[in-house]
């Protein structure tokens, strides 16, 4: 986990391309990078109009553990919320619903920022005299990401990588959670960062987070464009995104998705559909549009009342409700078999079918002899080379050590080799064959 000023989370850039191994770690981690926080305050101007980023925000990541940033920044937030919150109220507004009238109260977002700082410093601080017991993570997850901004003008995607959740929530079970999503915003970037920064979070605090963690991560998809619209009318803003996201809790795969952004699996060399996307052209979709008195007309392909190519999402106020905020979801049982989980938006899988991500990542690891740490860049600069002009993101988490995955084709080759029926094997025989050789 790569900390950030959103709560410990990385979120994609452009042109970023990283990767992250989850290995066993020891239950006491050292306080190496905590040193760097002293007891001094951050103050007032760090909070400036200018510079909206803290230097604190940046100080949290140097040195620290994933699992030891997640542990601090869940303990200074929990000091946040026992204090007095009524010193950063801003203002009491209305929400006008159908029929019915909300009142929220909003806080001042600097103010916050600061207390929340100056309370992650004091943690810090007080870390290094005495370091609380971690529990470290079982699970080994290798994750590949890969994003560019490609011929558009502007980069709209955002993605989020969190291995550490229960240590960021602070859910104490027994049972490893990793969340994982991305989001493909169009007309402008506010909805994808807003949901990059709040989904998560509502997934986290869901009151079924632990008894029914494919509802939360469901009615989470909800909350966020509920939260979002409100503040699109009151700022005027008029973007939209759509977003897919994994949570693996145990040995369950829950998702769920708004839109065209997808995520498939690959298990023993197969690829297989997890989802189908929320296009205007599906006969339900158009079905629901039309009743709501919208339409579904082509132009150059088809779209919702003569705009937008998706038919569900975050945001798009203007929209709404013909562009819904219900997400879709599914969940599934880990059996131990599944090679890895991929999460791309549009601009891939535009270009690239689920089948050809079989041999593409295959041809990956024959190359570099089983290391998977740049899968996502291979598939990206696939579907670029297929024509894609869209923001591209491609993030994909190894389920197997990817080295286990190259032993297993290469253990299929020899079997066909020695005469067995072709068909038994789950991988491209041609394929295969050519890294036997080399």
């Amino acid at each position: 986990m790569a900390s950030s000023a959103d709560g410990g989370v990385r979120r994609g850039e452009r042109g970023a391309g990283s990767c992250q191994r989850t290995e066993p770690q020891p239950v006491l981690l050292p306080c190496s990078g905590l040193e760097t926080f002293r007891s001094n305050r951050v103050p007032p101007e760090a909070f400036s109009a200018k510079e909206r980023n803290p230097t604190a925000a940046s100080e949290v990541e140097r040195g620290v553990s994933p699992l030891l940033a997640a542990s601090v920044i869940h303990t200074a937030v929990d000091e946040v919320l026992r204090t007095d919150l009524t010193e950063f109220k801003r203002e009491s507004v209305e929400k006008q619903g159908e029929g019915e009238e909300e009142r929220f109260t909003l806080l001042d977002g600097e103010s916050l920022q600061r207390c929340f700082f100056n309370k992650l410093r004091d943690v810090c601080f007080e870390w290094q005299k005495q370091l609380p017991p971690l529990r470290p993570l079982k699970r080994f997850l290798l994750v590949s990401i890969h994003a560019i901004r490609n011929t558009r003008r502007k980069m709209e995607d955002r993605h989020v990588i969190l291995m550490e959740f229960n240590q960021l929530f602070g859910l104490a079970d027994d049972i490893d959670r990793a969340y994982f999503a991305i989001f493909d915003g169009h007309g402008g970037v506010d909805a994808a960062n807003y949901s990059a920064t709040h989904l998560h979070v509502n997934v986290g605090l869901h009151r079924e987070i632990v008894k029914n963690p494919a509802e939360a991560l469901k009615c989470s998809f909800q909350k966020t464009d509920e939260m979002f619209i409100f503040k699109a009318k009151r700022e005027r803003l008029r973007s939209g995104t759509t977003g897919v996201s994994a949570l693996i809790v145990g040995n369950k795969l829950h998702i769920a998705w708004l839109g065209d952004s997808q995520v498939m699996l690959v298990q023993q060399g197969n690829a297989v559909t997890l989802m189908e996307p929320h296009k205007p052209e599906r006969e339900d979709e158009r079905a629901r549009i039309e009743a709501l008195g919208g339409c579904v007309t082509y132009m150059d392909c088809w779209r919702v009342n003569g705009t937008l190519a998706v038919s569900r999402a975050i945001g798009d106020v203007c929209q709404k409700p013909y562009i819904s905020g219900d997400a879709d979801g599914d969940s599934f049982d880990l059996t131990g078999s599944e090679d890895y989980l991929l999460l791309a938006c549009d601009g891939f899988f535009d270009a690239v079918k689920p089948y050809e991500v079989v041999d593409l990542v295959l041809d990956h690891l024959m190359q570099t002899k089983g290391v998977g740490l740049k899968a996502a860049e291979r598939l990206v600069a696939a579907a670029k080379e297929n024509g894609s002009n869209d923001n591209i993101t491609v993030l994909v988490v190894f389920l197997r050590d990817p080295q286990d995955i190259l032993a297993d084709c290469l253990r299929d080759t020899k079997s066909l080799e020695a005469g067995d029926d072709a068909r038994s094997s789950p991988f491209n025989f041609l394929s295969c064959e050519a890294a036997a050789t080399q």
